[in-house]
């Protein structure tokens, strides 16, 4: 008997058009193991139904008779089933609020809940995750969200044509646009009060080489972190190019012993031994985009209180735009204090009021903290996801659901993100239980 794995729609917001699957991995799949593929017909999915079904898949508004669900975001409590296996972004692993009743809702229908976020190999490196599309969107949108601060202060700027990551038909589009505006800064050069216009990336992983890659695209110099200082104070620098730095761990705290030196596992292991240093980079970027892992365990690199420093003691701080694509609420950027969407992408945080403003208007940086960021490159999104979960699939859908954890037979990979099995906290897990009481 063939097993049946089912592909909801997906329904967070307008913007979520991405695909688990996309429609030639779909096939493959189906043509090299004994299960079918169905498919919940959407008008806003970025692959149309046809596509699907000219590749074996069924288009099929019923998927309860599918015993494994697969999803990108969250699924509505109502639309739950009895002892289903469900596996997406749960966003619960932190005891995120907000999804806690849908948590106990599978909890009280027994289900399954398989979270991609922590499929890990041996090394503990996660195998799905949307984190170079974050980075791309997350730059494209910031860059953006320049031109129309600049346009607000009536600066002259290249980069007021750039649209939001989510109005270009592809991404190639994207990268066109922002290259003739690279063209435009290196033939005619920027505002000389722009300039030099700093965009500092905190953090080195995925998210930030991605949003690098948009960057990189206007002429730049890289100057590490250790040389800002001297770079303004010689003033070798140009209007016809932007400069880049990426900030390391090192240069962002150091240790609150002066009789003690900055070592990475150390931080790692005991973070409260180590004090945020990076605000006294703040007054040398226009542009800083966020792209770290941050837990409450580790200090903030951004708090209120820095910034308030930074606009009373400069009547017109460089700091532009905080592109804050890690989107922790109050976390290491703590003037994040809710997330944007692709409608209201930004808000201005006013230090001295402690208060936002949705738009560019005010004194204060814009901050961009859109949450779901690779919906608004679903396609390249989905393709690459799909590539990687493709491999995952058949061995998900082989797996035993009726017995016990210790026996269902998954990858090990797998079996280490089962938050749920049929309604139980699985062993790694169990502190959760804390979260929904």
């Amino acid at each position: 008997m063939k097993a049946i794995v089912g592909i909801r729609r997906e329904d967070k917001n307008p913007w979520e058009k991405r695909v688990p699957l996309i429609p030639s991995h779909v096939r493959e799949i189906i043509q090299k193991h004994p299960l079918e593929i169905w498919i919940q017909p959407s008008q806003v999915r970025i692959i149309p139904d046809k596509d699907y079904l000219q590749e074996g898949a069924r288009i099929e508004e019923d998927i309860i008779p599918c015993s494994i669900v697969f999803a990108i975001k969250e699924i509505p409590n109502n639309l739950l089933n009895q002892e289903k296996v469900y596996v997406f972004f749960s966003h619960t692993t932190k005891g995120q609020s907000h999804n806690m009743p849908m948590l106990q809702r599978m909890i009280d229908l027994k289900c399954t809940l398989i979270d991609y976020e922590k499929i890990v190999n041996e090394q503990g490196q996660r195998q799905l995750f949307f984190g170079k599309q974050a980075g791309q969107a997350g730059m494209i949108d910031s860059l953006w969200a320049l031109g129309q601060r600049l346009n607000y202060e009536k600066k002259e700027n290249p980069f007021s044509q750039i649209k939001q990551a989510y109005q270009y038909g592809s991404l190639t589009e994207a990268k066109e646009e922002i290259e003739k505006v690279g063209w435009q800064i290196h033939e005619k050069g920027l505002d000389p009060s722009l300039v030099p216009l700093f965009c500092g990336f905190a953090g080195y992983g995925y998210v930030s080489k991605g949003a690098q890659e948009i960057f990189n695209l206007l002429p730049l110099e890289d100057i590490s972190a250790e040389k800002i200082d001297s770079f303004f104070m010689d003033k070798n620098y140009s209007a016809n190019r932007v400069y880049k730095v990426v900030f390391k761990e090192e240069h962002m705290v150091k240790p609150i012993k002066t009789d003690q030196k900055f070592d990475l596992q150390d931080y790692y292991d005991f973070p409260e031994k180590y004090k945020s240093v990076f605000d006294s980079y703040l007054p040398y970027l226009t542009i800083l985009i966020n792209c770290l892992f941050w837990t409450p365990k580790y200090p903030r690199f951004v708090t209120k209180r820095n910034l308030n420093q930074l606009y009373r003691m400069d009547n017109k701080p460089r700091l532009r735009i905080i592109g804050d694509i890690s989107c922790d609420i109050e976390g290491s950027v703590e003037c994040t204090v809710r997330a944007t969407t692709p409608e209201i992408p930004v808000f201005v945080y006013e230090p001295e009021k402690d208060k936002t403003r949705d738009g560019v208007e005010g004194r204060g940086p814009v901050i961009m903290a859109i949450d779901n960021l690779p919906a608004e490159l679903s396609l390249e999104s989905s393709i690459y996801f799909s590539r990687a979960l493709k491999p995952y699939v058949p061995a998900i859908a082989r797996a035993n659901f009726d017995g016990e954890f210790e026996d269902c037979y998954l990858p090990p990979d797998v079996k280490k993100a089962v938050i749920l099995f049929r309604g139980k906290f699985t062993r790694d897990y169990e502190y959760m239980k804390e979260f929904i009481k």
